[in-house]
């Protein structure tokens, strides 16, 4: 297993654990949980049970009270006052207790939702108590198979459902057949008396009754099978009619292609084809009028299940799936626009800090404002590391306010990519620094002769990765920026518009020839090269004094370092042409002759005296 492979596993796992700590959840104790519940319920019943009776001994209590007042004699107007004291009292008491009871049952249905019966398909009520060995569900379930054994009994007739008082209950009944019984727990949850509350599920059963009977008559259901032909004519002429528009359309697309289809051209650059135009008009007229006839179908089927009562509960269903997307993507857009509009805020004070930077970065690169210790060429290079640090700064500033931001999910997602990202581009960030680094060490410029390494040559290119090195015979090399870095770096252009870059190169002369004639002629040589300065003047230097011969130096300024392989070139055939005008041999170290004392190895055209005429 290489170690790529090694890395690449060691951070899937890494995704894998990040994803798995987001979604982990604290566990709870379901059973604990419900057990609460209940005891908060049975508690909280209990307390409501108290004030009803509460409720009771009062009410009680005032009836006995305004029957005594009632045979006072009128001329005991003492005795009158205290017992209406006292019932107003009573009074303000019930007031304050029926309060409480509201409050308690309101805290009651907060902990049990209760359980629906739904014997057709509306909900008529909830059933929030349990009864003997029956517990909330069960009650629920017997009355809605009791409710459709009524509706479907043709024998059944609603006027003759009944309601009344067994013992502490109230009962619904129709003949001997029980429908549902209520006691003074199911009253508590309703916050009504017992009485009124069988009263008022009485009518619902009937209503609901009475509702499902109608929708499910023959009359009714014929009626919806002509609303759902009429629904699948319309909708097949539709179909019809798209797809012979889409037809007709297709055919104006052939007509028109290389007339008023005539393709897309950027800068007289044919981006797409006339032919290829209309493929694409094709694709996406293709894909409108399936879009649409897929539409159509899909409204048009709950409009049909919503005629049928028995499959009028697909309907929400079905509309659900195309419209709660659409309302929560609408809910959280207009949930989201608050912080939408404190991130644009923010991006517009950053990009006008941007511009502003912009703006002295430019007047520093051209010389317009100055500030001392800084270079003109380090302004890009800053505006650029501070850009960096104001848009990292900004994504800080912002990141609170993105959508899903605070959830764990996308937390794990951003530190495992902020991982990868940093291992990934270790390389790269090393070459970004050096470039920054060499920036500010300012050790060459574009255009530069310089010499990095075993490397010779101008500098074509700067950037945060690599430096480009034009050499002299016109290859062009990438020197990546940490290379640079690690090696010297010789500048032969740094000084030479000031002080001139020193061009020399050696020549071997015989201890024959005296060193003033040789300093002579080499200076002289120099100064016919072209580009080699005159101020200041050549100058030679003895090098090594050697078996032989002497090894001489000649030095001369230019300041044209880019030129440094024709001036040596001009140097070496000015030296050679000169001497060779003084009847001087060059002799190379390396260089041997052997001669009969008369003939000289000098090319012909040059004058043959001998050294003591010189001097």
């Amino acid at each position: 297993m290489t170690t790529s492979t090694k890395i690449f596993i060691a951070f899937l796992f890494s995704f894998c654990f990040a994803i798995a700590y987001g979604l982990q959840q604290p566990s709870q104790d379901t059973l604990q949980s419900r057990a609460d519940t209940v005891t908060a319920i049975n508690q909280r019943s209990v307390d409501l049970m108290q004030l009803m009776e509460q409720q009771r001994r009062d009410s009680v209590k005032r009836l006995a009270l305004e029957n005594q007042l009632l045979s006072l004699q009128l001329n005991d107007r003492q005795e009158n006052q205290r017992l209406v004291a006292e019932l107003r009292v009573l009074q303000s008491r019930d007031s304050i207790l029926l309060a409480r009871r509201k409050q308690k049952v309101d805290s009651l249905k907060l902990l049990n939702d209760g359980v629906p019966v739904i014997p057709f398909r509306d909900t008529i009520f909830r059933i929030y108590t349990s009864l003997g060995s029956y517990t909330a569900k069960d009650r629920a379930m017997a009355i809605e198979e009791r409710i459709r054994n009524l509706a479907a009994n043709l024998d059944f007739q609603v006027d003759s459902l009944r309601a009344w008082e067994n013992e502490n209950n109230w009962i619904i009944a129709w003949n001997d057949q029980m429908i549902i019984s209520f006691n003074d727990q199911d009253a508590l949850w309703t916050n009504i008396d017992i009485a009124s509350l069988a009263a008022i599920k009485l009518q619902e059963i009937k209503a609901s009754i009475i509702k499902h009977r109608e929708e499910t008559s023959l009359k009714n259901l014929l009626i919806s099978l002509s609303r759902a032909a009429l629904i699948i004519t319309v909708l097949s002429l539709l179909v019809i009619g798209m797809s012979r528009l889409a037809t007709w359309t297709r055919r104006k697309l052939i007509v028109n292609r290389g007339k008023r289809i005539q393709g897309v051209q950027v800068r007289g650059y044919q981006l797409i084809s006339p032919a290829r135009q209309v493929r694409i008009l094709w694709i996406i007229i293709t894909a409108v009028k399936w879009m649409l006839i897929l539409t159509a179908i899909y409204l048009a089927l709950p409009m049909m299940l919503n005629l049928f009562p028995s499959t009028r509960g697909y309907t929400p269903v079905l509309l659900g799936y195309f419209l709660n997307p659409l309302r929560d993507m609408g809910a959280s857009i207009v949930a989201y626009f608050p912080n939408l509009i404190t991130i644009i805020v923010i991006c517009v004070v950053f990009r006008y800090a941007l511009k502003i930077l912009k703006f002295f970065a430019g007047e520093l690169r051209t010389g317009a404002l100055h500030i001392p210790g800084f270079f003109p060429d380090w302004a890009l290079p800053t505006y650029h590391i501070l850009r960096v640090l104001l848009l990292a700064f900004l994504m800080i500033v912002i990141f609170p306010y993105l959508p899903g931001s605070d959830s764990s999910i996308f937390k794990g997602v951003s530190v495992f990519i902020g991982v990868l990202f940093t291992f990934s581009s270790a390389g790269a960030l090393g070459n970004i620094v050096a470039g920054l680094v060499l920036t500010y060490m300012r050790s060459f410029s574009l255009g530069d002769r310089v010499k990095i390494g075993d490397l010779s040559g101008d500098i074509i290119e700067k950037s945060l990765l690599v430096t480009r090195i034009r050499t002299t015979k016109n290859e062009v090399i990438s020197v990546p920026n940490s290379q640079v870095m690690n090696s010297h770096t010789i500048n032969y252009s740094a000084d030479s518009q000031e002080k001139g870059l020193i061009i020399h190169t050696n020549l071997t002369m015989s201890y024959e020839t005296r060193w003033q004639i040789v300093h002579e002629l080499a200076k002289k040589a120099a100064l016919r090269v072209e580009f080699i300065e005159t101020e200041p003047a050549p100058f030679v230097l003895q090098n090594s004094l050697d078996d032989f011969y002497i090894t001489y130096q000649i030095n001369a300024y230019t300041k044209h370092p880019n030129k440094q392989a024709q001036i040596y070139s001009e140097l070496h055939k000015s030296l050679t042409d000169v001497f060779h005008e003084a009847d001087i041999e060059l002799l190379s170290p390396h260089y041997n002759a052997i001669r009969d004392g008369n003939k000289r190895d000098i090319p012909d055209g040059f004058s043959t005296k001998s050294d003591d005429k010189l001097h």
